[in-house]
């Protein structure tokens, strides 16, 4: 089979795009706030899962100028769930940019795109070329496993060298006026057909006559990857405690890891149920009953904690914590999910003894 090229597969994949692209809100309009949003919201996160959250975010901050306002608290609250919450704090620092250094108008090049806090070239790629038809290919997971495969290259991906050259390749066959297009079939693709879990779906593949790594039956090898580092593990025991109808939190610190989140308090330490209830006592919360004791691992990008929860109802309510009804957790404060299923099961505790 002859070595295919970039104009080929983008060719083809122009044909296929229009009649095989899922109907998804954030491609209903070309507006860079919509764009970048859902760009921001999908890194991590799957797109079933950033539906929701895109419909309610725009619900509430429908314009660049009210992200730019809204406190940071509402905003943690407005991403509770989708996890990497850096990006929720840089969409805020870049929207501040764009209301004060252009008038609330999106940039429009692809170098002032990149400037923006919480974009590299990834997002300002999507957006030039979405928005306004540069050709400035966006390359994530889905692009460059489509390509590896199409022209079964074995280069590592994960050297910024080569993502460099594939994007440079790409970006020289990008095809004027239709650079969005381009874009988002190579997304789109990557994301049904070369899917990232599992074998390609080759039979439904528009590339399938080109593709070296589909003709030679390669596709396991590719795209190439280092090996990827042992996550380091993290023992934690957390504290639930519950005083009247009221139970304790309080926010991380401003730096590290879930930042300025809120939590139940806790401690990287293994505790049985007598010096679980101890450090109850050091933090003056008078414990008087542990009702339960639960297990439970969350996995982070580069690190586990597992975590063992007691669920305590204690007399006195130190001022260390600040102490919420059930209905404010849910309304007022964003609880990542790390710590989310302690709450679930607090509930399930709740509805289970009325």
């Amino acid at each position: 089979m002859i070595q295919p090229t970039c104009k080929e597969m983008l060719s083809l994949l122009a044909d296929w795009y229009p009649a095989h692209a899922r109907n998804l809100p954030w491609r209903k309009d070309r507006e860079p706030y919509h764009v970048w949003l859902s760009e921001i919201m999908l890194q991590q996160t799957r797109v079933e899962a950033v539906r929701e959250y895109y419909h309610r975010f725009l619900t509430e901050l429908p314009t660049v100028y009210d992200l730019a306002q809204v406190e940071d608290d509402r905003l943690m609250k407005l991403w509770e769930g989708l996890g990497y919450y850096n990006r929720a704090r840089n969409l805020k620092k870049a929207a501040q940019t764009i209301v004060s250094e252009y008038a609330g108008e999106f940039p429009d090049t692809y170098e002032e795109i990149l400037s923006l806090s919480g974009i590299g070239t990834y997002t300002a790629g999507a957006i030039a070329s979405i928005c306004f038809e540069l050709p400035t290919p966006a390359v994530d997971g889905n692009v460059l496993r489509v390509y590896t495969r199409v022209m079964e290259d074995f280069s590592n991906i994960d050297r910024q060298s080569v993502r460099n050259r594939i994007r440079e390749e790409l970006k020289a066959d990008y095809p004027e006026g239709k650079c969005g297009i381009a874009t988002q079939s190579l997304m789109e693709l990557g994301a049904t057909v070369c899917v990232p879990n599992g074998a390609p779906k080759c039979e439904v593949c528009p590339l399938k006559d080109i593709c070296l790594a589909s003709a030679n039956g390669t596709w396991r090898e590719l795209p190439v990857r280092e090996e990827k580092k042992k996550r380091k593990i993290i023992q934690k025991t957390v504290l639930v405690m519950q005083c009247g109808e009221q139970y304790a939190i309080r926010k991380r610190p401003k730096t590290g890891l879930l930042a300025g989140l809120w939590e139940f308090p806790n401690a990287d330490l293994v505790l049985n149920t007598q010096q679980a209830a101890d450090l109850a006592s050091e933090w003056k919360a008078a414990p008087k009953q542990i009702k339960m004791k639960y297990q439970y691992t969350h996995i982070f990008s580069h690190v586990e904690w597992h975590m063992d929860a007691y669920y305590i109802e204690c007399e006195n309510k130190p001022q260390d914590f600040i102490w919420v009804t059930l209905e404010e957790l849910h309304e007022q404060y964003a609880l990542p999910s790390a710590f989310r299923p302690f709450l679930t099961l607090l509930e399930d505790m709740i509805h289970g003894t009325d």
